[in-house]
């Protein structure tokens, strides 16, 4: 009897150790993705855009069969709107099964993989990702720091498919946003985004290399420059905010906010000593400030930005048909089916692509299960921050901008919103499962 249920425990201790490497296959597939379809196998660009996806839809199965597949209301919710919403598009919308499996995709394997990294990882296994994510931070800032300086037609900024045009997007002052390994520049803002919280995290708490996290600290100020991108130095305003809140709620950390505060400042005193730091900087200045003038200042770009675009979609929503256009048409893969051309047929932006796919009913009930989970996540981040651990509360700094109004039509959007849904709700986990 007792050998019987050893055996059975290390049956299900391996099965848990190859569930764990696969959300690792699907962490490192999420970071390489861009670099395989650019620069390894750039002749399989087109199928590789989906590649995270088996991986996904095994690790799905394989939870489900276990029984361990948590089956909240959010996630009972999400696919019988989904399922409702295949039939109607075939029935009444664009009617392409291809594009409705595509954008169906989204909600049926995604969105329930944020509850089944949060069901197989613990926190110890969340802090063993976030010291990779510091790790590889390092080598990203210096491959940005290479394409910014470096011609478009140039081996490093090649795009999809090899593309001799370059993967990079429009910045300022002549110089282009780069797109790291990611397949567009946004991959980049994202990375450096989810990298800023767990930063923030290993300051506060030991089990980090000081050395390596200066070096990533470092990492993550270049990149705010050398990205030109505004949302990254928006999100990483943000996780700071968050921790200044998460030192008011818990004055434990106070002391280490004035170590912190004095070793990010020594780093900054030598970046804006080195003469690529400094041109960088002058054009993300520039690009900060001709964007910022055009929508109108901080507010206006904070405005436009968040609350109006939802504003927009809800209010322009009741003209689009019932039923919406169909699921999968808003995304640019679903767009290149329909119409032969990369566009937005619905909307660029996340909110009125939903409403406009899916009718103003389902819609609606897909924006209200992203904005509750987003809620139940807050809620129970802001309790774990009183009991002490700010782990869930930083990893929140991200996760609400990504999970509510995330851009998930777009792979890698998907792919980081899906991680960082996964690994807060694999943070509040101190036992195994």
């Amino acid at each position: 009897m007792q050998n019987t249920r050893n055996k059975r425990l290390l049956e299900n201790k391996d099965e848990d150790l190859w569930l764990k490497r696969g959300i690792w296959i699907y962490f490192f597939l999420l970071i390489f993705e861009g670099a395989l379809r650019k620069w390894l196998v750039p002749s399989l660009a087109t199928p590789l855009l989906v590649v995270r996806d088996p991986v996904a839809i095994w690790l799905i199965y394989q939870v489900w069969r276990k029984g361990k597949l948590t089956n909240t209301f959010l996630l009972t919710a999400m696919v019988v709107i989904t399922v409702i919403s295949i039939i109607t598009t075939l029935l009444f919308g664009h009617g392409n099964l291809p594009v409705a499996v595509f954008g169906a995709r989204i909600l049926l394997v995604h969105f329930p993989l944020m509850f089944v990294i949060g069901r197989i990882f613990r926190k110890e296994d969340v802090l063993e990702m976030g010291k990779m994510i510091l790790l590889i931070a390092i080598p990203m800032a210096l491959l940005i720091a290479v394409q910014f300086y470096s011609p478009q037609a140039s081996f490093v900024n090649r795009g999809i498919g090899d593309n001799a045009e370059g993967g990079g997007f429009s910045g300022a002052m002549g110089y282009f946003r780069p797109p790291g390994t990611f397949s567009f520049t946004t991959g980049v803002t994202l990375f450096f985004s989810l990298c800023a919280p767990f930063v923030i995290y290993f300051w506060f708490n030991a089990g980090m290399n000081k050395i390596l996290l200066i070096m990533a600290t470092a990492a993550v100020l270049a990149s705010i420059p050398l990205s030109i991108s505004r949302t990254l130095f928006f999100s990483i305003g943000i996780s700071l905010v968050f921790t200044v809140i998460g030192v008011l709620r818990n004055g434990k950390y106070a002391g280490k906010v004035i170590m912190a505060g004095v070793l990010i400042t020594l780093s900054l005193l030598i970046l804006i000593q080195l003469p690529f730091f400094q041109t960088a900087t002058e054009v993300f200045t520039s690009r900060f400030t001709n964007a910022s003038d055009s929508e109108g200042g901080l507010q206006g770009t904070l405005g436009n930005r968040y609350i109006g675009l939802m504003t927009k979609a809800l209010s322009s929503s009741f003209d689009q048909p019932f039923f919406g256009y169909g699921i999968g048409m808003g995304t640019n893969v679903g767009a290149m089916l329909i119409s032969g051309r990369t566009t937005f047929l619905i909307s660029e932006e996340e909110w009125g692509r939903v409403l406009g796919e899916m009718g103003t009913i389902m819609g609606l009930g897909v924006i209200f299960i992203r904005l509750a989970l987003s809620f139940k996540l807050f809620a129970a981040g802001f309790k774990k921050l009183a009991e002490g651990d700010l782990l869930p509360w930083l990893l929140l700094s991200f996760g609400l901008l990504v999970i509510p109004q995330g851009q998930w039509a777009q792979p890698t959007n998907l792919g980081f919103s899906t991680l960082i849904g996964g690994l807060i709700i694999a943070s509040f986990n101190t036992k195994k499962i």
